[in-house]
């Protein structure tokens, strides 16, 4: 503060001019609970971690609800049927027109890529530009948009049942979906998707979550940020059990 000199004012004005300026020494000083006291502007506190499950019957017995009490869930195609996610992705036509139908979009959150299908459909959000992508590895990808610290994923088997024979799916031989006899869908865009997202994003952990029979790409494990955890010890850690 610039000096001020008292001789030019009575003895109650110096007092008065002395009190505001102590107060506004004061209030300069004074740093709020909730703001930083460096002067550059703080970066928000990641947030802790989130679960993208896929359908593979790897997670098959995972409570949902549980889950959440632990952070966010985004989840795929008919998981609506069974469970509320947070964030649900859908991209398939005919599953997309499924869950328009049942009016599960106008109570919570689903994503889809733009399709003229669906205009009669309202309360659905769209991907601007359309990812293009399988749901799984989509709803991974919109994770990964929320900064994380870690994201946990289940469900996401890429190889069939029966040796990688026969179609692996929760929903196997419901609507919509293939029949548990059928023949194993080919995983290699699934898992090409899966790398991009992690590599594309370095500062998130992705943790898969396996049991002893799931098939394990070395192409994932290359990455420094995705490690394989068991669903045993997964559980452990999340106390589900």
């Amino acid at each position: 503060m610039a000096k001020i000199d008292k001789s030019q004012y009575t003895k109650a004005e110096w007092r008065i001019i002395k009190e505001q300026r102590r107060q506004e020494k004061l209030q300069k000083s004074y740093t709020p609970l909730n703001e930083p006291v460096k002067s550059f502007q703080a970066e928000p506190a990641p947030k802790q971690c989130a679960f993208v499950l896929g359908n593979g019957t790897s997670r098959k017995g995972i409570e949902v609800n549980k889950l959440q009490q632990q952070g966010k869930v985004y989840g795929c195609n008919a998981l609506y049927r069974t469970h509320e996610p947070d964030y649900l992705v859908a991209v398939d036509v005919k599953m997309v027109a499924e869950i328009a139908k049942s009016g599960y979009q106008h109570r919570h959150e689903v994503w889809t890529n733009p399709n003229r299908s669906f205009s009669k459909f309202h309360n659905l959000n769209f991907f601007h530009p359309a990812k293009g992508w399988s749901s799984g590895p989509t709803a991974l990808w919109l994770a990964s948009q929320h900064d994380y610290k870690t994201i946990f994923i289940l469900g996401f088997d890429y190889k069939g049942i029966d040796d990688g024979k026969k179609f692996n799916n929760v929903y196997a031989d419901t609507m919509n979906y293939k029949k548990s006899r059928d023949s194993a869908t080919f995983f290699g865009n699934w898992l090409r998707q899966t790398k991009t997202v992690i590599k594309d994003h370095p500062h998130i952990q992705f943790k898969r979550v396996i049991t002893a029979d799931n098939y394990c790409p070395e192409e994932l494990n290359r990455f420094d940020n995705f490690k394989t955890i068991r669903r045993e010890d997964f559980e452990k850690i999340f106390n589900l059990k």
